[in-house]
């Protein structure tokens, strides 16, 4: 039990460092729905897929810096155990670039593996934990990480490296 909450914290503290989105006023994102559609999620996870929502339910219109999350999930069911993907594009963190993100969360951190992922934008890994794997990749200067969640470990590898490659395409 104490080495789940240990990874839990971990994570968290990778997710801090990773997550989280502060935009310059200057700035025009890309939104995160656009970059993947209904009909190819259903068709990577094999599973009907309801259209991308905005993870704050945010619609577009409102400040770019809510766009940045949107997950696709079967219509009625709960998050936990479901069949869903969630997609996060990286803003900036103070003085950090997306690309700056990106090297950090490279960095070696016990109890998480990461394993480098060729043929996705120009650079791309999974990070592992006990909790979920998910591929950050980097395509220029956007970065952006895909989580799919409710199957087995290397069925969410796959699945994350098709979205994935769909998603660099459009960067």
């Amino acid at each position: 039990m104490r080495t789940k909450i240990a990874v839990a914290l971990v994570i968290g503290a990778v997710g801090m460092l990773c997550g989280g989105s502060s935009l310059l006023a200057s700035e025009d994102p890309v939104d995160a729905c656009s970059l993947l559609t209904q009909a190819r999620v259903s068709a990577v996870l094999g599973v009907s897929v309801g259209p991308g929502e905005y993870v704050n339910g945010d619609v577009p219109g409102n400040h770019p810096s809510h766009r940045l999350e949107c997950r696709w999930g079967v219509p009625g069911e709960g998050s936990f155990g479901s069949k869903r993907v969630l997609l996060h594009m990286f803003g900036p963190i103070g003085k950090l670039t997306p690309a700056e993100r990106f090297e950090n969360a490279k960095k070696p951190v016990q109890g998480i593996t990461k394993t480098p992922v060729s043929g996705v934008g120009d650079d791309a890994y999974y990070i592992e934990s006990g909790l979920n794997t998910s591929l950050y990749l980097k395509k220029g200067s956007s970065v952006l990480q895909i989580i799919v969640f409710g199957f087995s470990a290397e069925q969410i590898k796959a699945m994350e490296k098709a979205l994935g490659q769909e998603a660099a395409a459009k960067l």
